[in-house]
């Protein structure tokens, strides 16, 4: 069966999907995108990845095509057609199609939306039992890190780096300190079991897992501390995980090759992704 896919408000075939090559995502990366997982056939605390998609197109000068209520109804369709238990909902709008320049189209210029879904083994994930590992890169990116713009080129380069080093994931670095995963949020967890993770500015995206991550850990009764972390602390951690839609909560058990811990996933870690997906389910 074909993948469904929604395009400028037509749900149409894979196949039949086309943006044109004057579209301003493909030619300046003029866009914002945002990711909810599926579970169960269900979209993940979708109200927050919306209203961050929301705010993302705002900082950018671009208009929200739809509201909540109809940004849900068309994932949730969407999801239906493709028949997804368990994965993604991609969503992206662009500043839409016109003649190549810098400044910003005629008003009325209608954006691009694009979304298709992406089948993912997001519950049983299986490196959720071995521990994932990971490497640090230099961050290389702009300056307005918390808006979830289309433009990923750094990322990709960190990716591409854990990609070689034959681990799951990039921590970008700046400052001798930890900002955050390629596609994720940064975590370790102190001998004194403080939950450590760099606070929200403009120099890390607002990772909606990592939101209610930290609801869960304070629930809990974990010590939680919104600071910088330095390399040096992520090696010496006692435990060590990062956070995202597509990840939930994925322990780290190797940092540049250094294993964290006792180098296996971490009690605290594997509690806390326990009741995250609960919440999940729930939600």
């Amino acid at each position: 069966m074909s993948r469904t896919v929604y395009l400028d408000g037509r749900f149409v075939p894979f196949e039949e999907a086309r943006v044109p090559i004057m579209d301003r995502g493909f030619l300046f990366a003029d866009g914002i995108y945002e990711v909810s997982a599926v579970l169960e056939g269900r979209l993940v605390d979708n109200a927050a990845h919306l209203a961050r998609l929301d705010r993302s197109l705002s900082e950018i000068g671009i208009a929200n095509p739809y509201t909540a209520e109809e940004w849900t109804r068309l994932e949730t369709e969407l999801v239906a057609r493709n028949a997804v238990g368990e994965g993604l909902v991609y969503m992206q709008v662009t500043r839409g199609v016109a003649e190549r320049d810098f400044a910003f189209p005629a008003p009325g210029t209608p954006p691009t939306v694009v979304m298709f879904t992406q089948g993912k083994a997001v519950r049983d994930n299986p490196l959720a039992e071995a521990g994932a590992k990971v490497v640090t890169v230099e961050d290389l990116r702009w300056k307005r890190r918390d808006i979830k713009s289309v433009a990923l080129l750094a990322q990709v380069l960190a990716k591409q780096a854990a990609a070689a080093a034959g681990v799951a994931e990039a921590w970008m670095v700046e400052d001798g300190a930890v900002t955050e995963g390629s596609s994720s949020t940064a975590f370790i967890l102190t001998a004194d079991e403080r939950i450590v993770t760099r606070p929200l500015s403009t120099a890390i995206l607002p990772g909606i897992t990592r939101k209610a991550v930290l609801r869960l850990a304070a629930e809990e009764g974990l010590r939680i501390e919104e600071r910088p972390f330095s390399v040096e602390e992520a090696y010496a951690a006692a435990e060590a995980f990062y956070t995202s839609a597509s990840a939930f909560v994925m322990p780290v058990v190797a940092i540049d090759g250094r294993p964290v811990g006792e180098g296996r996933p971490g009690p605290r870690t594997r509690r806390l992704r326990e009741l995250y997906l609960a919440m999940a389910l729930e939600s």
